[in-house]
């Protein structure tokens, strides 16, 4: 790795001897650039997380933007003086073009977490430093956004401290990613009546950056929409693909899309006839899979799930059935192999596993109920995770609290489950605290969810009055985790 950073650095004719980072921001102008950076929200928690580890071995903590441009920089006064020597300040930019093998610009020009060791630096002047950083990516767009780097002098540097970075960033995108949740649930309660009154035509409520957050749509709509609309052109028409077009119209929070209303069609007349009082022969049966009828329906929250149910009766399904189920109860447009294998395993996820899988589950529930080209299910399933999802999409906030039984199959560590287990529980979190009614709160107190929640307890403490039972209990709980916390 170091190896193919050097050869980077000398082919973008950094100078071993005498390059040194170019000052890119002046001090005024950072200011500017740091508050309007989406770092700027989570770099308190990073200071949390690495404040201790910093002061205690004399380094730097150290954040990036995505051009390897030093944003925000905090140490002790000795190795921010040290620092200061070698141009390792706010302002300047450290790309592996501009200043050679580092961990900074290594982890840009990665994409992976990097310690850098000394010699390993291209430059000699920072061959008395050791850094390790690692980009944070924004789970949104999946831009890199920046990194985060701890340095320090040599003698000081720690042999942990590429995990230590790597752990806080993980923190700082799953911050991210819950704040993310919030402002999309905050666009669906404040917009909703946009997508509603379109009447008849269809449409879709789009973040900024263009993933499509809720849909108005009739099943004669011939668009699938995808996850995520190119808004890059502004307002006006947009092309959708396959001759589609629609039409975006800025929000304060987002896009309003408009999708083209179906027209109508007419169904072709039979030509065959059946005589009459017969009954028409049954089609003839084609091969393997059982010919299942009735209804899907699938409990996929709480603690006794997962429970799949067709036409009444109970199947018995592995947790690996289960999450493709959920992945495609909440894509109803599809999923293709290679999609549910990144949904399922990550990056490292193989598409030929998950059709094996696939296989097995369509010849569980029939071929009838799980499609194929793309997979997807024929009919939409009665299921517990989208229920609570439409609720809180239209701000029905106690008629999804009282559907949420729990945590999404909890015993999964698929990458899409636990994204969508973290959002889920994330936004009925944020909107019972946000409504502040004093008999959601205490539903939500007296689950798994909230039981343990400071913030829960503390409205619920301030919501009830002094001479509530429910208050008693609640001030109790906040103390004892209070106490615990130290």
């Amino acid at each position: 790795m170091v190896s193919a950073s050097w050869n980077r650095s000398l082919r973008a004719r950094v100078d071993p001897e005498g390059s040194a980072p170019p000052l890119v921001y002046g001090p005024a102008e950072l200011r500017e650039v740091r508050s309007a950076h989406p770092l700027a929200a989570v770099v308190p928690t990073l200071h949390r997380i690495l404040d201790s580890a910093v002061d205690a071995s004399a380094q730097l903590f150290i954040v990036t933007d995505a051009d390897g441009r030093i944003l925000w920089r905090e140490g002790a006064a000795p190795v921010r003086t040290a620092a200061d020597r070698v141009l390792l300040t706010e302002g300047t930019q450290w790309r592996e073009d501009t200043i050679g093998t580092n961990a900074m610009g290594t982890a840009l020009a990665t994409g992976q977490p990097v310690q850098i060791y000394s010699a390993e630096h291209l430059v000699h002047a920072y061959h008395t430093w050791t850094c390790a950083a690692c980009p944070i990516t924004d789970p949104d767009t999946g831009r890199m956004l920046g990194t985060i780097d701890v340095s320090g002098q040599q003698d000081s540097v720690h042999p942990a401290m590429v995990q230590l970075v790597s752990a806080a960033a993980e923190l700082a995108e799953q911050e991210l990613r819950v704040r993310m949740m919030v402002a999309d649930q905050r666009l669906r309660e404040h917009r909703l009546p946009d997508l509603h009154r379109l009447g008849g035509q269809p449409g879709a409520l789009l973040s900024q950056s263009g993933r499509v957050i809720a849909t108005h749509r009739r099943e004669d709509c011939p668009v699938t929409l995808p996850e995520r609309v190119d808004t890059s052109h502004g307002s006006g028409r947009i092309d959708l693909g396959g001759g589609v077009h629609g039409t975006l119209e800025p929000l304060p929070e987002g896009w309003l899309l408009r999708l083209p209303r179906p027209t109508a069609r007419t169904a072709p007349r039979s030509t065959a006839r059946t005589p009459t009082g017969s009954t028409p022969a049954p089609r003839p049966r084609t091969g393997g899979a059982p010919d299942a009828t009735g209804p899907l329906a699938l409990h996929l929250l709480g603690p006794d799930s997962p429970v799949v149910r067709l036409g009444g009766r109970r199947l018995p399904v592995s947790l690996r059935h289960a999450e493709i189920l959920a992945l495609l109860a909440l894509h109803p447009e599809g999923r293709t192999a290679e999609q549910l294998a990144l949904g399922l395993y990550g990056e490292n996820g193989n598409p030929a596993t998950v059709r094996v899988e696939v296989h097995r589950l369509r010849a569980q529930l029939g071929r009838r109920v799980l499609l194929t080209r793309p997979y997807r299910l024929a009919d939409a399933p009665d299921c517990d995770l989208l229920r609570v999802r439409a609720r809180l999409a239209a701000g029905d906030v106690r008629a999804a609290l009282a559907a949420y039984r729990g945590e999404l199959l909890s015993r999964s560590e698929a990458p899409e489950i636990r994204a969508v287990r973290d959002e889920v529980a994330a936004t009925l979190r944020t909107s019972v605290l946000e409504l502040g009614d004093s008999d959601l709160l205490w539903q939500l107190a007296c689950r798994d969810l909230g039981r343990e929640d400071v913030a829960v307890l503390e409205a619920l403490a301030t919501a009830l009055p002094r001479t509530s039972p429910r208050r008693a209990s609640a001030v109790q709980r906040l103390n004892a985790l209070l106490a615990a916390d130290g």
